[in-house]
């Protein structure tokens, strides 16, 4: 009997212990399949700029290749840092800017306007 390579190979559950969630490795499988298609994408041009796949593989379509490199753990997911709240942002430029005023209306010169002068 002829097997075909599918997605159900590698198995599914067995990629799920990778990351936290089926969304996760969605996202994780999709964005790596991108990269292949722009590294497979750009070979005959010679630039270079994409990562060429990490594994040797028979399939053909990106995201098996994505999935595969998953299951053999050279692709690994990373959490990104938690960006920081708008509002905090702008409370903490509305400091800065008090600050500075303040500065300026006591007349005071600080060590930074006293080393362009």
């Amino acid at each position: 009997m002829r097997r075909y390579d599918t997605l159900m190979n590698p198995d599914i559950e067995g990629l799920l212990d990778t990351t936290e969630s089926k969304f996760g490795l969605v996202v994780l499988g999709a964005r790596r399949a991108r990269q292949i298609t722009s590294y497979f994408g750009q070979l005959g041009e010679g630039l270079g700029a994409s990562v060429p796949p990490q594994i040797t593989s028979t399939s053909r379509k990106p995201l098996s290749i994505a999935f595969e490199e998953v299951s053999v753990e050279k692709i690994v997911p990373i959490e990104l840092p938690d960006e920081p709240e708008i509002e905090d942002v702008v409370e903490a430029e509305a400091e800065a800017e008090a600050e500075v005023l303040v500065d300026e209306e006591s007349g005071e010169i600080s060590p930074e306007d006293d080393e362009s002068a």
